[in-house]
């Protein structure tokens, strides 16, 4: 039984197995391609010069790279196609991304202007399990175990402020300039949001067209597990980094 994320269930079709290799090799190959480029809030090294030699408000510039941090966040992108995999309305979409903003917003924020970190390490692999999370959930997991379904509302906004926790930890990891620091978080968050929009609005056109298709449920229920099993790489790697550095 695959859930919607408004708590609604459908059955589908039966799988092949040729088609659930299909899916989780595609995930695979995705997720080697990227990992190396752009793993877990990773910050390019022409940005990373950018953020530390940069002094003054600076909004424009801030607003640019996190707006390109979200569209290359693919910990966030993962997390937020698991989020809206089974939303038709806009208003359900709308209010998901909210609150998912909301945490992001909350954590950079208060992370980066009152020296709030952990290692960067455990935080990515908790960004790892949400992915999992939204991905066991969109495949009615936690009902067919546990007979409850969670809060989908509570934990896309509770996934949502580790991740703003996450960028919040590299972030702190350069030596920024504490003049204009405070316009210039706020112009990189209005970025990030921005960036959002932008990748979700592509998203869901492709959604949109993929769900008309006669095999979109079956490929649905593939397309989560590839999704779970890139959540698990994502945190595999993280822990693996965490004692090995």
């Amino acid at each position: 039984m695959i859930p919607s994320s408004e708590g609604s269930h459908v059955q589908p079709s039966t799988l092949t197995a040729w088609s659930k290799r299909l899916w989780l090799g595609l995930g695979l190959v995705l997720l080697t391609g990227l990992l190396s480029q752009a793993f877990a809030h990773g910050v390019a090294e022409g940005d990373k010069g950018y953020i530390q030699e940069s002094s003054g408000v600076l909004f424009m510039p801030f607003i640019y790279l996190g707006a390109k941090h979200m569209i290359t966040g693919y910990d966030h992108l993962l997390f937020l196609l698991g989020v809206i995999f089974f939303l038709y309305r806009l208003k359900d979409v709308s209010l998901y991304v909210t609150m998912f903003a909301v945490g992001h917003s909350i954590t950079l924020l208060l992370g980066v202007l009152m020296g709030v970190s952990v290692s960067a390490y455990l935080i990515d692999a908790i960004i790892g399990l949400s992915v999992v999370y939204k991905a066991l959930d969109n495949l009615g997991a936690f009902q067919r175990w546990f007979g409850v379904q969670p809060n989908t509302k509570a934990a896309t906004l509770i996934f949502g402020l580790f991740h703003g926790f996450g960028l919040a930890t590299k972030l702190q990891d350069f030596e920024l300039s504490p003049d204009g620091l405070f316009v210039n978080l706020v112009a990189f968050n209005i970025g990030v949001e921005l960036g959002q929009v932008l990748a979700l609005s592509a998203i869901l056109i492709a959604m949109g067209f993929w769900r008309r298709t006669s095999g979109f449920w079956t490929q649905a229920y593939n397309a989560n597990v590839a999704l779970m099993t890139a959540g698990f790489i994502l945190t595999g790697y993280q822990i693996v980094g965490y004692f090995v550095a």
